[in-house]
């Protein structure tokens, strides 16, 4: 059986991304804890890129994705959240719970992109912890 772990820049751009998204989760564990929940997402989108810039890392906000289908570029776009570092999609969510299709959501717009982490993080909960997932592609 021949096995392939990728090459090293695969690897290093995943270990890169993986140790964004950790910093990436502190940074949301301090403005649930400053904020609480019950806001809009916007507010929380809002105050997590200021905590992002207060840690030093370079978030963009509101991101347009062009689609593509059958190797047509389509007239529609669709916007990530927050690129952070260029390596972590966020996906800020305010709603009662994450459910299924924002799980697909989030797994769409990595294979859109091609990058291997994103974030879902819903701060509509008593603790953070309980509205924080890592989603993997590839």
């Amino acid at each position: 059986m021949i096995h392939h772990e990728g090459t090293k820049d695969t690897k290093d751009t995943k270990e890169k991304a993986l140790g964004v998204s950790r910093l990436v989760l502190g940074a949301a564990i301090e403005v649930h804890r400053v904020l609480g929940p019950g806001l809009l997402e916007s507010v929380y989108e809002a105050a997590l890129c200021r905590e992002l810039w207060i840690r030093h890392l370079r978030v963009d906000r509101q991101v347009p994705i062009c689609v593509t289908y059958k190797g047509v570029q389509l007239d529609s776009q669709v916007r990530i959240d927050l690129l952070v570092e260029s390596a972590v999609i966020v996906e800020v969510k305010s709603a009662e719970k994450l459910t299924p299709i924002h799980r697909a959501q989030l797994l769409t717009y990595l294979k859109l992109t091609g990058h291997t982490v994103g974030l879902l993080l819903n701060f509509n909960v008593e603790l953070l912890r309980q509205g924080m997932k890592r989603i993997l592609n590839g």
